[in-house]
């Protein structure tokens, strides 16, 4: 088998991506598959054919949101994830959380602004509307996005203005939920012959209190425990609430899903990752490793089903 693993791109995560793309190649040489890390530029489609099996560590934008894959699915090359249509319900945060809403996992309440309604209707009117409707405090996102890029914890409505002028730097909707006090976990959720399970819960510890994208990829910065520090039952709940979004959201082969338990034991949904961090920090190489499992091996066995699909 011979793998080809799509890293770079051009979004605000290209960093993050390369990093994951090398550690993907290493893996999959350590399970004694040839494998080649590019990037996806102009000359992608003519080095296809070349390969048995496309693996993604594009993060952001035409890695997550299903671009990438409808041009492997147009070149007819097997690749390992998800389709691109359930790639764009999970890219998009706030149609994810109806989704998983709809399957019985719970998510924090939240609303969606458009940088647009901002402008139009006037910030401060509105956000004292948000503020009276969702309370305090709040977590400010891009509608779509990832590693937490233009992501900020508010404490105070006086913190809010500025939050969301940083969230537009990262895209035009903003979306604005209720923030979860509790135990933030990570997900992994792999696929066998078609079946779903989930790994070992990661819980992590961020130093600041919010897991940031300086918490994600600077060394030292969060403390991470896998298995998570929960009890059975809620581990069974976190398990079983990770698995349902997987498959509300048909998603394929493997997705890392990260949710929040709150202090009565109760999984809230937050996103799903269609394209997991593979970096040294990243938390899907440390739920394979609780597991018990190769993540070279993983990844050559997920390849190995892309193949004879």
């Amino acid at each position: 088998m011979k793998a080809l693993v799509l890293a770079g791109g051009l979004s605000h995560e290209r960093d993050v991506s390369l990093r994951s793309g090398r550690r993907i190649g290493d893996a999959l040489r350590a399970a004694g598959v040839g494998s080649d890390v590019r990037d996806a530029d102009a000359s992608l489609l003519s080095v296809l054919p070349a390969y048995d099996v496309v693996l993604i560590a594009l993060h952001g934008g035409s890695g997550e949101d299903g671009s990438v894959r409808e041009v492997l699915e147009l070149a007819r090359v097997p690749y390992v994830g998800a389709t691109p249509g359930a790639c764009r319900l999970a890219w998009d945060k706030p149609n994810a959380k109806s989704i998983a809403r709809r399957a019985g996992v719970a998510t924090p309440h939240a609303v969606v602004l458009p940088h647009a309604t901002f402008q139009e209707l006037g910030a401060v009117a509105l956000l004292r509307c948000v503020v009276d409707h969702l309370g305090m405090p709040l977590m400010v996102k891009p509608a779509r996005g990832g590693s937490a890029l233009g992501a900020t914890a508010v404490h105070t409505p006086a913190d809010l203005p500025a939050a969301m002028v940083a969230c537009y730097g990262y895209g035009e909707a903003a979306l604005v939920e209720q923030f979860v006090v509790g135990t933030e976990v990570a997900v992994t959720v792999v696929e066998d012959a078609g079946e779903a399970r989930a790994l070992p819960a990661v819980e992590v510890r961020p130093l600041s209190g919010v897991y940031d994208y300086a918490a994600r990829y600077t060394a030292g910065q969060t403390e991470y425990f896998a298995p998570a520090r929960l009890e059975a039952a809620v581990a069974r709940a976190v398990a079983a609430a990770a698995v349902t979004v997987h498959r509300a959201l048909g998603l394929r082969d493997l997705s890392r899903i990260d949710l929040v338990v709150s202090a009565d034991g109760v999984p809230h949904f937050l996103e799903a990752n269609t394209a997991p961090g593979m970096t040294e920090t990243s938390l899907l190489p440390m739920a394979v490793q609780a597991a018990g499992l190769s993540v070279g091996e993983l990844l050559h066995e997920l390849a190995a089903q892309a193949v004879a699909r």
